[in-house]
């Protein structure tokens, strides 16, 4: 059994003051008319109303921060006038209601943001150039049971597809930061490569390995080769020189 709009308000409420709730679904509660529902909602956005028996609007409250209201399935024929305490009104849905002229949705002029009106299984979408006198009686809407006046067809704004291509992003900056760090790879490569080749032609230095230095050793030989040649001419030379001085001093005696 369902139960009452007040009572389901209370529930739904879970003892928050009215002043905080910004969304509301009465849906299928009975209610011939608004109780519990009043202007002390004034941060409401979204309000719910499908098949609760309405059959008039009389006493809707003035809600000002109101976005989104769906009013299907009801029987509601007239009186969209009270709607225009609802100046943020963007979308508004009457579909399976008892609207049977175009003249019945002029109230709905009031509302500069509106900008979507479903009116699916209203009687009024049988009369002739529906949607061409919907249009151009309510020109600030975009949509009209969901088509434009085009007849290009209302994208909705889709969380999920949202989140994937986020998803998609964080893959992209995680391929960078691969990339970064096999950059750093490379470079920590080069770095190994240079101090490797370093290290070589300090080795092709080193004593021994006929670098600078075994040419130096060979010199400091050769130089010690023509030390003991001059020595070995100066002996031949010393006994030259004895002999001459005897040959000259025989000479001499035999004068």
């Amino acid at each position: 059994m369902s139960v009452g709009m007040e009572k389901r308000i209370e529930l739904e409420m879970r003892g928050r003051d009215a002043s905080k709730i910004k969304e509301l679904n009465l849906d299928n509660c009975r209610a011939s008319e608004f109780e519990g529902l009043t202007s002390d909602f004034c941060s409401l956005e979204s309000l719910s109303l499908i098949n609760i028996g309405l059959q008039s609007l009389n006493g809707f409250p003035k809600l000002p921060a109101l976005r989104k209201l769906e009013l299907s399935d009801n029987r509601i024929s007239t009186g969209l006038k009270a709607l225009q305490g609802c100046p943020k009104l963007e979308a508004l849905s009457l579909s399976g209601n008892k609207i049977k002229d175009i003249d019945a949705l002029e109230p709905l002029k009031e509302l500069k943001n509106l900008k979507s009106l479903d009116l699916f299984n209203c009687e009024v979408t049988n009369v002739d150039d529906y949607r061409e006198q919907v249009f151009k009686i309510l020109s600030q809407i975009t949509y009209l049971d969901g088509f434009d006046v085009d007849d290009k067809e209302c994208e909705d704004y889709d969380e999920e597809d949202v989140e994937e291509v986020d998803g998609e992003g964080d893959d992209d900056d995680e391929e960078d930061e691969d990339e970064d760090e096999d950059g750093d790879d490379d470079e920590v490569d080069e770095e190994d490569d240079d101090e490797e080749d370093d290290e070589e032609d300090e080795e092709d230095f080193e004593p021994g390995s006929g670098g600078l230095d075994d040419e130096d050793e060979d010199g400091e030989v050769e130089a010690e080769d023509g030390e003991d040649d001059d020595d070995e001419d100066d002996e031949d030379g010393e006994p030259e020189v004895r002999g001459q001085k005897r040959k000259l001093e025989e000479e001499d005696g035999e004068a």
